[in-house]
C-alpha cells in the first residue's frame, strides 16, 4: 500500500533537500497523467484537489477511484485538500479519505487564522491527517487566472516573527509562505525573496511550501528547495499544456469528433509537464532505491487506534465528529 500521509513525505524531502509536487487533480486523465509520472520518474507524489475546483469535481465520487489507484501505486502518494477555507470543506475532506488538508486562513486576521487553524490542527491530528496553513498571502488566482493586482510585500509576504508564533501556537505540520510567488501565470518576471525564505527556514525549521510554481525557473525552483521548501504546488502550467494539446489536435484534424482520443493527448502531454517538474524539484529517482520512505509505504496514513489494531471507516467518521464536536463547543459555537 502507498497511501500516506503528507508528513510521511515531507519530511524526508526536507531533510533530503528535494520538494514533493503537489498536483492538482481535475478529472481521471489529470489522475492517470500524474501517477503515471510519479511512478516513471521514481517519485513521491501529492495528488491535490482544491476547494476551488469544487464546482467540477465531486470529491465524494472521484476520491475512490484516488485511493484505488494510490494504493496500487509503486511509490508513495498523499491525497491532499488544496487551499481548503471553509470548515466544512475540511471535513467533507476527512470523510472522504483524503490523508492530509491546507486549511488557508491567509486573508483572515492574524489572531482569526491562529484560532481556526489550531482547531482544524486538533481535529485532523486526532484521525491522523497532516495539515498545511499559510502565512502570508499568495496572490492570483488559484484557478489559474494569475497576477491580477500589484501587492506591496511588506502588506502580503510572510513575516518571520508573525510565522514563528503563528508556528508555535497551531501546530502544523508545515506552512506555505508568501516570498513573491503567484497562483497562475505570471506578469512579467518573477522575483523571489530568498532572503525572507533563508530567515524564515532558520526561524521555523519545518518544511515549507511554495505556492505558485508555474513560470519559475529551475534555477528558482532548486534555490527555494536549499532554503527549506519541501512542497511545492504546481497546477497550471497542466492545465495550459492540456489546453494546447487540445488545440494542436483540433488545429490538425477540425472535424474530428473523437472526445476519447482528445482526452488522451490532454493526458501525454500533461504527463510530459509532471515528469519535467518532478525531475527539476529533484523527486525523481527517490523510490528506485531502499530508503526510508520504504516504511511508509507499508501502510495507510490513518494510523491504528490506541489498542494497536486499525479502526474501520466507521470509526474513523465517529471520532472525527466527536472531535469536532469538541471543539466547536471550545470556541462557541
Amino acid at each position: 500500500m502507498a497511501l500516506v500521509n503528507l508528513k510521511d513525505v515531507i519530511w524526508d524531502a526536507y531533510r533530503h533537500k528535494y520538494a514533493v509536487g503537489s498536483f492538482n487533480v481535475i478529472n481521471m486523465e489529470f489522475l492517470e497523467a500524474i501517477i503515471g509520472a510519479a511512478e516513471q520518474c521514481y517519485s513521491p507524489v501529492i495528488l491535490a484537489i482544491a476547494e476551488v475546483h469544487f464546482p467540477y469535481v465531486n470529491i465524494e465520487n472521484i476520491t475512490p477511484a484516488i485511493r484505488d489507484v494510490a494504493r496500487r501505486a509503486r511509490v508513495p502518494v498523499v491525497i491532499h485538500l488544496d487551499h481548503g477555507t471553509s470548515f466544512e470543506a475540511i471535513i467533507r475532506a476527512l470523510r472522504a479519505g483524503f490523508t492530509s488538508v491546507m486549511f488557508d486562513g491567509s486573508l483572515l486576521p492574524f489572531e482569526e487564522n491562529v484560532n481556526r487553524t489550531r482547531e482544524i490542527v486538533k481535529i485532523c491530528h486526532t484521525v491522523g491527517v497532516t495539515v498545511e496553513a499559510e502565512l502570508g498571502h499568495v496572490t492570483g488566482g488559484e484557478g489559474g487566472k494569475g497576477n491580477t493586482q500589484q501587492l506591496s510585500p511588506e502588506e502580503y509576504y510572510t513575516r518571520v516573527d508573525e510565522a514563528v508564533e503563528f508556528v508555535r501556537r497551531t501546530g502544523v505540520d508545515c506552512l506555505a509562505v508568501a516570498v513573491g510567488t503567484v497562483h497562475g501565470l505570471y506578469k512579467g518576471e518573477p522575483h523571489l525573496d530568498f532572503d525572507r525564505l533563508a530567515r524564515l527556514n532558520d526561524a521555523l525549521r519545518i518544511p515549507l511550501v511554495l505556492h505558485g510554481g508555474t513560470g519559475l525557473s529551475a534555477h528558482d525552483f532548486r534555490q527555494a528547495i536549499s532554503l527549506g521548501v519541501a512542497k511545492i504546488n504546481f497546477y497550471t502550467g497542466m492545465s495550459v499544456s492540456a489546453c494546447d494539446a487540445i488545440r494542436e489536435s483540433l488545429k490538425r484534424k477540425p472535424d474530428t469528433i473523437d472526445f476519447p482520443g482528445l482526452m488522451q493527448d490532454c493526458k501525454r502531454s500533461i504527463q510530459r509537464v509532471v515528469e519535467r517538474n518532478m525531475d527539476i524539484f529533484m523527486s525523481a529517482g527517490i523510490c528506485q532505491t531502499p530508503n526510508t520512505l520504504c516504511n511508509a509505504c507499508t501502510g495507510c496514513a490513518l494510523k491504528p487506534t490506541p489498542s494497536g489494531e486499525s479502526g474501520s471507516e466507521e470509526d474513523l467518521i465517529r471520532r472525527v465528529t466527536e472531535t469536532t464536536v469538541e471543539v466547536l463547543r471550545q470556541f462557541g459555537y
